[in-house]
């Protein structure tokens, strides 16, 4: 079940994110939360749901360029122009994932865990926009995936 901890956010650690939809949702608090405090973005959270479609895949990879001057007017959410465009650019990478793999899990599942992760951190990293090593460690132990971060 996942956890709403305000120091940490939303994460499974007992079972899987329900769909991709929340797996997506779960990368793109760990985009924006790069670099911030965690009561920050968990204070914001909300808001980032409203503004981003509750972070459904179908939808935020429409979003276009009006879509994204309406979210770095938002005051309610980081204005990070940076880090809105690799949602976007992610939510794309998510439905492409999605045609060839039938699900985000089904495509983590064809990757090499062995070596805590390091092959499956490397290609999350070179797949998603705004995935460095640490964000990609943190996102998969977030998701309930069994990788040592420090």
């Amino acid at each position: 079940m996942a956890e709403n901890n305000p120091r940490t956010g939303w994460f499974y650690r007992d079972e899987l994110p329900p769909d991709d939809d929340a797996y997506f949702e779960n990368m793109s608090r760990t985009v924006f939360q790069a670099g911030l405090s965690w009561q920050l973005i968990a204070d914001k959270w909300n808001d980032f749901k409203a503004a981003f479609k509750d972070f459904k895949i179908a939808q935020v990879r429409d979003f276009d360029d009006e879509d994204i001057e309406v979210l770095i007017s938002n005051p309610r959410i980081i204005r990070n122009r940076a880090k809105i465009e690799a949602v976007l650019v992610n939510a794309i990478v998510f439905a492409r994932i999605q045609e060839e793999y039938g699900s985000f899990q089904d495509y983590l599942d064809t990757l090499d865990k062995s070596e805590n992760y390091r092959l499956v951190i490397r290609e999350l990293s070179k797949k998603f926009s705004r995935m460095g090593p640490k964000s990609a460690t943190i996102f998969l132990w977030s998701i309930g995936e069994d990788v040592q971060h420090g």
